[in-house]
Formats: C-alpha cells, structure tokens, sequence
C-alpha cells in the first residue's frame, strides 16, 4: 500500500494571530497567569531567598591563601609561571633599551618612515607631529615605557588570540567552546582578574601585561574566526581540486583571503591594550598610565590630562596607520610601486638621526622644549568648578543636575527594580528574551539573571543594573540623535570625527576628574562618566549604518516625492535595523565597562565591590562582583539582540 510522505499543509491563522509576535505574547499572558499566583505564594517576599544562595567565599579565600602561602615554593610558580613573569620582564626591558637607544629623534623618525610605507607623507607627518607633541609635553620618558609594555602586550595578545582564532576558524566544536570564554574575557570588568593575576605574579610588569593579553586578545580571536569562516569557497574549492592539502590550504588561501580581518584584530587589539594602560597601571605598570593616575589621587587634572594626550595620540597614530594598511589590502596593483632607493634613502636617514642623536648625547628630549599645561587646565577646572557647579541663573547648576537626575530618575528605577519579587524579574527577563528571540535565548538570559542571586549580590546587582539602564538609555538618545545628524552632513561628520577619537581613546581616569568636579560625588557622575565613554561606539555604528543604505532605495523615495524626514522614518531607520541594534549592544557593554569607574566616584554596587576586592586584596569579594557584571552582561546581550543577528556574526 502506497503511503502518503507529504506534511499536511499548514494552516494560516486569521487576523492578528498570524503574527509570531502576538501569539508570543498571547502565551506569555497564559504563562503568567498560571505562574505569578504560584510563585506569590511561595515567595511573597522580593529578596532573593538564602535557601537558593551559594557561599562562594570560603573556597575563594582558602584558594587566595594557598596561592600566598606557595607562590615562592610550588614547581608551578618555580618552573612554569616563573618563567613566564621572567621573560615577560625581559622582553619589555628589551624593547625598552632599544627605544632609549634610538633617542627621540630616531624614535620619531622610525616611526614617521613606517606610516610613509603604509599610508603616505600626509600620516607620516602627523606620526611624528604626534611624538614630538609627547616630548613637549614633557612625557617623552613614560611615553617609551608604555609604548615598550604595548609592543610586547600587543604581540602577545595578537599571537594568542590568532592561535584561538585558528582553532575556532577550522573547528566548529571548538568555536562553540571558545564563545563563552571570550564573552567571559571581553565582559568582565578589569578590576575584578586584576586581583587573581597580581596574586599569581605579584605587583609589576608581568602582571600588567598578562592583564593586558586577557582584555586584549578577545578581537584578535574572534575576527580571525571570522575571517577563516568567511574565505570564498570557490577559492577552496579550486585548490582543494589541485590536490593541496589541509595544511597548503589553510597557508595558501583561506590566511591570504582572511588579511583584512586578521589587520582589523590587529587595530582592534592595539586599541584595547591602550585603553588597559591606566587600569594596568594599578599593579605596577608604570609609563604614562600610572603618571595618570598618582596625578589623578592627588586631584591633578592638569598633570593627568598631561599624561593622558599622548595616550590618546598614540592610540589615533597606530589607529590611522593600521586602518591605512588593511585599507591598502587589494590595492597594491593599482597603487604606484615606490622606487627601491627612496626606501633605503630614508632608512639611512633615520639611522643617520639615531647616530647623530647618540654621538651628541642628545637621546632624551631636552628639557628646554617641554611645555607645561597643568597650570592652565586645572585654572580652566577651577573656574569651571566655581562657575558650572551651582548658582547658574535660571537652569541650575551642573550639581542641581546630578540632584534631580538622581532623584528622578537613578533612585525610582534602583527602588522599582528592587521592590519587585525576584520572580518576577526573572519572568521579566525571559517574557523580553523570548519575544525578541528564541526559547533558547530567554533560557540563557534566565540562566544569567538567576547565577546573580545564587552568588548572593541580588540587591547590589539590581541598583548596578538601574545605572546601566539609564547611563544606556542617554548615551541612546545623545547616540542616536548625533550619529543622523552626521550621516546626513559630511562636514558635520569630518568635524565630529576627532572629537570622537579623543573620546574614545582618551582614558577613563583622566576625565573622571572633571565629571566628578562638574557633578560631585554620587551615581549621577558614574552614569556621566559611563554617557561619555561609550557615546562614541554609539554614534560611530549608527552613523556607519544610515550610510550603507541603498542608494536606490533613497533615490525611489525622494521620486515618489518623500521628504527628508519620511526617508529617515521609513527608509533609512528600518532598513538600519541591524547597525542600530548593534549599536545598543556596544552601548550596553562599554557601559558596563565603565561600572567599575563608577565605583571609584560613590557609584557603590557591583562596581564598589570590584574595587574593594582588588584595594582590600579580598579574592572573594572582587570575582563575585565581576561574575555578577558577566551574567548582567550576558542577560542584556541576549534581551538586546535578536537570534538572527548573533547566528550570523557566530555568537
């Protein structure tokens, strides 16, 4: 007897039920009535119960005492871990005596000779104007310090992080394996790893670096991935068929076709390492990061902001010159080969500078050509502070600001959070996973949420949590308005574009400062401080995002005769969708970087913890703080973000 095989057909549901999100909604509304009466009855109380928490902290603490008590006599640190601090040392050392030796002028000269390679006289220029401006300033000795520590962090974190990415770019287990680690890598706050890393390693140099390399390779890894799993298949295909094997394949085709991704983990790990030289600076880093932040504990802001300009311009040099190099990838043909004597003319030329430098005793920069800016910047900061911080006719005081700004706003989402039975945010988080997702990704939000109060920091969680959602909430605002004002105006975006620069790279010290003078102490600065830092993310991807709208899809609107508001409501915004959403991710997690900082100016919470473990040397204390910032992390990742998006970037 012949058997029917074919599915019966689908039947389409009438009126709104077709909709997917109604009838989520629609099961929501049934699960919540079945549940919330249940779950009342249980728990009627809103704290988390003690029954379901799990003390962490003795098995943390007898951990921390065993590393103290063997860390001079175990063959792990004696034979492996030793090792490891003692060529770390000697490879920053190393790369240190060779920019001492190469005195100032052939410092800069080298440098100006490698942007000239890669993108041109005009970089060239600005390369070396950016060095000379770290000798005038007077920060030409921690500037080789620092530009030392990055050189030997940035090979490491780059070497590490190809290494994972190789692995995770040819094995689809192992990708699934690393994700949550470099979630976890890129995600927990700096404060709370700094502690066990300076446990193992001691105050110093190599602690400093293997932070660094822990912050820092996550990029490299993930666009190698991303580049290996992107090669052309038809290029594979045909070199599979010449008979190459796995190992040709992988030198021969599938690296070369991943070259701009591998230069784009290389600009991106650049980026990150610098942004760790202050935070590093709290263990013993030295350079330009811990002058930032001696001038910052004796309220400096002029010797910070001293120290903290050479920071960023190195971080917009090495910025620019990669971004010329991955940009020069595929174009070397059309491109104008360089004659071979203009490179060995200019090779002798820096070394000339090196050796005229050496003979006349002139390797460091003259003190007589420093130039002092502490004492105007802290006068500007002190008028600021006298003129801004109360008593302005009719608008108030920046102080008044933060008042209301924390009275109402900060204080009614941190006592509404709190007051709502931890069921119930639970059932928040998976109803606002699942509708924007999959059953999988209200589970893991779920998950998340739940590990918070397990670890016992449910309430300082929920107050960190009502910081984030507001700090997220202005930088979305200010984000998006700004970032459409600079996809519509070229000049407005040219204009906007160094002051992005500069407040991206610029370290979260140094205008921690003036937010705490202009906003006092308190949330409100930490929610300031958090607007700033991650603005910037924000307005870039936004921006990016309207660009690379269809054309044709703009020009068929202004023909049916759209104004220019209609094309940005109903054709560049929707069709955005993705950028934008991506946009709110990065919001959510460079504020969630900034919870730390916040804990330095009376943000309290999480980010109070993570600094009180580090400062107090309590392990406990410090990584239950970070792993409770992780899980928050995680969950507004996954009520953020929809399936789609993350299944196709791999996550």
């Amino acid at each position: 007897m012949a058997t029917i095989s074919a599915s019966a057909p689908r039947i389409a549901l009438p009126g709104v039920l077709g909709h997917q999100a109604v009838r989520k909604l629609l099961l929501l509304a049934l699960a919540a009535a079945v549940l919330v009466p249940l779950a009342n009855a249980r728990w009627a109380g809103g704290d988390w119960p003690a029954a379901l928490t799990v003390d962490v902290s003795e098995p943390l603490t007898r951990t921390s005492d065993w590393i103290i008590d063997n860390r001079d006599s175990h063959p792990l640190f004696l034979y492996f871990l030793g090792h490891i601090s003692n060529g770390v040392v000697l490879s920053v050392r190393a790369v240190y005596l060779v920019l001492l030796a190469g005195g100032w002028a052939g410092v800069t000269a080298f440098a100006g000779l490698v942007a000239w390679r890669v993108a041109g006289p005009r970089l060239a220029l600005g390369t070396a104007a950016a060095f000379l401006a770290c000798g005038l300033l007077g920060m030409w000795v921690p500037t080789m310090q620092t530009l030392a520590l990055m050189v030997v962090a940035v090979l490491a974190s780059v070497v590490v992080g190809a290494l994972l990415g190789l692995a995770a770019g040819l094995s689809g287990r192992m990708d699934r394996a690393l994700r949550p680690v470099l979630d976890t890598m890129q995600v927990l706050p700096a404060f709370a790893y700094l502690l066990p890393v300076v446990l193992v390693f001691g105050i110093g140099v190599p602690a400093a670096v293997l932070a660094t390399v822990v912050y820092a390779a996550p990029p490299m890894a993930r666009l190698t991935a991303l580049g290996l799993r992107g090669a052309d298949k038809g290029v594979l295909e045909a070199v599979a068929s010449m008979g190459a094997t796995a190992r040709q394949r992988l030198l021969t085709a599938r690296i070369p076709l991943a070259r701009k991704e591998l230069l784009l983990g290389v600009n991106q790990t650049i980026m990150m390492a610098l942004s760790m030289a202050v935070i590093a600076s709290v263990i013993g880093a030295g350079g330009l990061g811990d002058r930032v932040y001696q001038a910052l504990a004796s309220v400096d802001v002029g010797a910070a902001l001293a120290a903290g300009i050479p920071i960023v311009l190195l971080a917009v040099v090495l910025d620019r010159v990669t971004g010329a190099a991955g940009e020069r990838l595929g174009q070397s043909a059309d491109m104008p080969a360089r004659r071979p004597y203009e490179l060995v003319v200019a090779v002798a030329a820096v070394v000339a500078l090196a050796l005229a430098g050496r003979l006349t005793d002139r390797l460091d920069w003259p003190e007589a050509w420093t130039l002092t800016i502490a004492d105007p910047v802290n006068r500007a900061v002190d008028w600021m502070t006298a003129h801004l911080y109360s008593g302005v006719p009719y608008v108030g005081g920046t102080a008044d600001w933060a008042g209301r700004f924390t009275t109402w706003v900060l204080d009614p989402l941190r006592d509404g959070l709190q007051w709502l039975p931890w069921w119930s945010v639970l059932l928040v988080v998976a109803a606002l996973a699942w509708l924007i997702g999959t059953w999988r990704t209200a589970l893991t939000a779920v998950l998340a949420m739940a590990a918070i109060g397990v670890l016992g920091v449910w309430e300082p969680s929920l107050d960190t949590l009502s910081q984030v959602l507001a700090a997220v909430a202005v930088t979305l605002v200010l984000g998006f308005v700004t970032g459409v004002a600079a996809a519509r105006s070229d000049r407005f975006e040219r204009a906007l574009r160094p002051v992005l620069d500069v407040f991206q790279t610029m370290p979260q010290f140094v205008y921690l400062i003036p937010v705490v003078a202009l906003f006092g102490v308190g949330r409100a600065p930490a929610v300031a401080a958090a607007v700033v830092y991650a603005l910037p993310a924000v307005v870039r991807i936004t921006a990016q995002g309207l660009r690379q709208v269809d054309p044709a899809a703009l020009e068929s609107a202004r023909s049916l005769g759209a104004t220019s508001g209609q094309q940005l409501r109903q054709i560049q915004l929707p069709l955005a969708r993705r950028s934008l959403l991506l946009a709110v991710n990065q919001g959510v997690v460079l504020v969630l970087a900034v919870v730390i900082i916040g804990g330095l100016v009376g943000g309290g919470a999480l980010g109070y913890d993570a600094v009180f473990g580090l400062a107090q040397g309590d392990l406990a204390t410090g990584l239950v703080a970070g792993a409770a910032i992780v899980c928050l992390g995680l969950m507004l990742d996954r009520v953020t973000q929809p399936t789609e998006r993350r299944a196709k970037k791999g996550a």
